[in-house]
């Protein structure tokens, strides 16, 4: 081994805490890269291989009734693979004890034969015998979460008739991975249900004996999804076809494939901002080792070593860490993925999961940690090259201090002397303490980032749920009735108030953009459900134009005063042409508003309305969600306090969830960032601290020097680390956001003070683990370190 390798070993083992805490940063950041690919590709892996496994259906056509041989002609359209027809509804399920009745759909499936697209898994029980009409198959969530199992009866109400059926088996599906009752976008396992029957008897159930309302096609590989919807419309337009639509504006794909991306996008943006901090970490503790090494460097070159030969040696030191910390990073990063890939097969009630690490994942995370340190290291090592063995071996020449003369001698008449000592030291050396003082910055804007984003989820659940929507209880009808329905409702003894409301689906166009959603029609002037925006100010519904959120004009790339095309979906399929009055930023979600009573004329439906909330008496409610449940025209009750909590449980236990992990790891980074700046002050000024001891100051007054310098540069850093966590609240804000719901940063004080604390304890802890050096400190040792 050379003396270079001997020194190098040498040298990590003295600076091994510090190598540590740099290598530790490098690790999250690897282990964030590694982990997020691993996600994304289990995710989309799993997804692909589910839906080619059990045949998802590639376009999806509602009718109101077609007959069934029209499946032929839709067989016949080139690009077609396969098609099924079958029957679907909607139901309401009686739960024991529970007065609100629990939503559900009610799916077909052939009576003597596996279906060709859209097959279940089933996880427990049989399949149906198409001889006992009724049997069914349950969805597993709703079973699970209601405790049911194959030969349990479950009662509901069906097309306005009350059944009582037998569970002969339960079962997941590709096209249930993300299941929430229609109209609501939490998914809640307690409150939404699907039901598999015999063909026949749904058929039955619905007056569809002969016909379908519903078909399923799958495309051959080159076919062109665009032709193949217009052809379907074409033949299924005289049956009350409402438009066929393709996989990527299923609901629940859509939810998946929008997480599959949030995953990539993280995996992509988040891991470099850990790179970056450790690169500048390397980059100080580099060229402070190089400044306190010069003699050595000196003498080595004059016993014959060159530039090049002493310069591999700091760079080894650089790759040593980096490298090592990349390792470790890699191998959490396969731990941490195959425990969240396990969470997101429960959350998203996959039936498999297929995790699987792209190689180029390990690589990529390996020499992006290693070239981002290695930038760090050789923006230093130009200073190895530039030094003679002359220069090197003499002292540095002394710095100008007298620019700050004036200022320590102004705080003489107010500071003790080791005050201004601390005062002097970080006046002398600007460079240094700006340099510290944005490391810890960053530090502290990480956690209040995160903090940030915590706190924005949780905000905004409670804002929504209190301010917006002040309605106890939300009805939704079967179809869209006159606005005689809401007089009924009101006569019900305990609803207080009624509003209605009116929600389409339709196709939003501008141009060669669209967006398949809906537009929510609102009165005037709502009470109970209140559009409201991220300032906590109502939301104008306007009759002069739609109101859209941000997000979905950013996607149709249109502004306030542009038409956008209304392709409305459903009854008579009207199209109509509107102007955007204004461009919103909602509190939940990406909606589109307009005033009902304009909806209506639009859609030259007067007085018609979808739903209604309501505000009852709770000491009735009881009494009047048992008489909605006997209302034929009722098609769901959805309760305030249930979409809360389901909201809670998504932004806790779902997706949200990852938060959590990136504050803890933003916690790390941040006690990572204040103990290196603590650990290389005291490297730096080991010397002097021993020359103050010998020359009478007390332990306690040599670490105020040292300690006082790193509470003064921690202060100065609060503010700078408050603007920097704004900006990346921002920014991982925007990241979570998607085309289906979008997240503001809420910037609170609680949040800021979070961040400051953060940094307040990790510089306590940082400064007592040093301030034990300081005391342990041997002088003599010290005092020969530079001869």
């Amino acid at each position: 081994m050379s003396p270079l390798d001997r020194k190098l070993f040498r040298d990590l083992w003295r600076m091994k805490t510090q190598s540590l805490a740099i290598s530790l940063v490098i690790a999250v950041g690897a282990m964030l890269m590694v982990m997020m690919n691993g996600l994304h590709n289990s995710l989309e892996q799993t997804r692909q291989a589910y839906y080619e496994r059990y045949r998802l259906a590639d376009i999806f056509a509602p009718v109101s009734r077609a007959p069934e041989h029209k499946l032929k002609d839709i067989a016949a359209i080139e690009g077609v693979a396969a098609i099924e027809g079958r029957v679907f509804g909607g139901a309401l399920i009686d739960v024991e004890g529970q007065a609100v009745p629990v939503r559900a759909q009610a799916l077909s499936l052939p009576d003597f034969s596996i279906p060709r697209l859209n097959d279940i898994h089933l996880t427990d029980g049989r399949r149906i015998d198409p001889r006992k009409p009724d049997e069914i198959i349950l969805l597993e969530g709703y079973a699970k979460a209601h405790e049911l199992s194959p030969g349990d009866n479950l009662t509901a109400t069906m097309n306005g008739a009350r059944r009582t059926f037998q569970i002969v088996g339960l079962a997941q599906s590709p096209e249930f991975l993300y299941a929430s009752a229609p109209g609501e976008l939490v998914p809640d396992d307690a409150r939404f249900a699907v039901i598999w029957m015999s063909e026949q008897a749904l058929a039955a159930a619905f007056d569809l004996d002969g016909a379908f309302n519903q078909a399923l096609i799958g495309l051959e590989r080159t076919a062109s999804t665009a032709a193949v919807l217009l052809a379907v419309d074409r033949i299924l337009k005289p049956y009350g076809s409402t438009g066929a639509y393709g996989l990527e504006d299923q609901f629940s794909n859509r939810f998946v494939t929008e997480e599959i991306s949030g995953l990539k996008v993280s995996g992509q943006s988040i891991p470099p901002i850990f790179m970056a901090v450790a690169a500048f970490l390397l980059y100080i503790v580099i060229s402070r080792m190089i400044q306190s090494e010069r003699m050595q460097i000196g003498l080595l070159k004059a016993f014959g070593y060159n530039s090049f030969e002493i310069g591999s040696h700091y760079f080894k030191l650089v790759l040593i860490i980096a490298a090592g910390g990349a390792l470790f990073g890699c191998a959490m990063g396969i731990l941490a993925g195959q425990a969240l890939a396990g969470y997101y097969q429960l959350y998203y009630k996959f039936p498999f999961l297929i995790f699987q690490i792209h190689p180029a994942a390990f690589i990529t995370a390996v020499l992006v940690s290693v070239l981002s340190a290695s930038t760090g290291g050789l923006l230093v090592l130009r200073n190895v090259f530039a030094l003679t063995p002359a220069v090197a071996m003499r002292p540095p020449a002394p710095a100008d201090y007298s620019a700050t003369a004036n200022i320590i001698s102004a705080l003489k008449r107010f500071l003790d002397q080791p005050s201004r000592m601390v005062i002097r030291s970080v006046l002398r050396q600007p460079v240094r303490s700006l340099a510290a003082t944005m490391g810890i910055a960053a530090g502290m804007g990480l956690s209040v980032a995160q903090t940030t984003v915590m706190g924005s989820f949780v905000q905004m659940v409670d804002l929504n749920f209190s301010l917006a929507d002040r309605s106890d209880a939300t009805v939704t009808f079967i179809e869209p009735f006159g606005d005689k329905t809401l007089l009924e409702l009101g006569r019900m003894d305990g609803v207080n108030d009624v509003e209605p409301f009116r929600s389409v689906s339709a196709i939003l166009r501008n141009d060669r953009y669209s967006h398949r959603g809906g537009v929510n029609g609102l009165v005037e002037n709502p009470v109970l459900n209140r559009a409201m925006d991220q300032d906590m100010n109502p939301i104008t519904i306007r009759k002069d134009g739609i109101t859209l959120s941000r997000p979905l004009a950013k996607k149709l790339h249109i502004s306030a005063g542009d038409f956008v095309t209304v392709d409305v979906r459903e009854g008579t399929l009207p199209v109509f042409r509107i102007p955007v009055a204004a461009i919103s930023d909602p509190l939940l979600g990406a909606p589109a508003y307009l005033e009902m009573n304009k909806l209506n004329l639009a859609m030259h439906e007067p007085g018609r309305v979808s739903g209604a909330y309501l505000k009852i008496d709770t000491a009735k409610a009881d009494k009047i969600y048992t008489r909605l449940k006997n209302m034929p025209a009722i098609a769901g009750v959805s309760l305030k306090e249930d979409s809360r909590r389901a909201f809670q449980k998504l932004l806790d236990e779902g997706a949200g969830a990852t938060r959590y992990i990136m504050a803890l790891i933003a916690g790390i980074i941040t006690f990572g960032i204040v103990y290196n700046t603590a650990r290389i002050a005291f490297a730096e000024r080991s010397h002097d601290l021993a020359s103050l001891r010998v020359i009478g100051f007390t332990k306690s007054e040599a670490a105020f020097v040292l300690l006082g310098e790193l509470a003064l540069i921690t202060v100065v850093a609060l503010p700078v680390g408050t603007f920097i966590g704004v900006g990346l609240a921002d920014m991982i804000a925007r990241g979570f956001s998607t085309d289906l719901y979008s997240v503001p940063a809420m910037i609170t004080p609680s949040a800021i003070g979070s961040g400051a604390l953060a940094v307040i304890i990790a510089s306590a802890i940082s400064g007592w683990l040093v301030k034990r050096d300081v005391d342990q400190l041997e002088l003599v040792a010290a005092l020969k370190s530079r001869e």
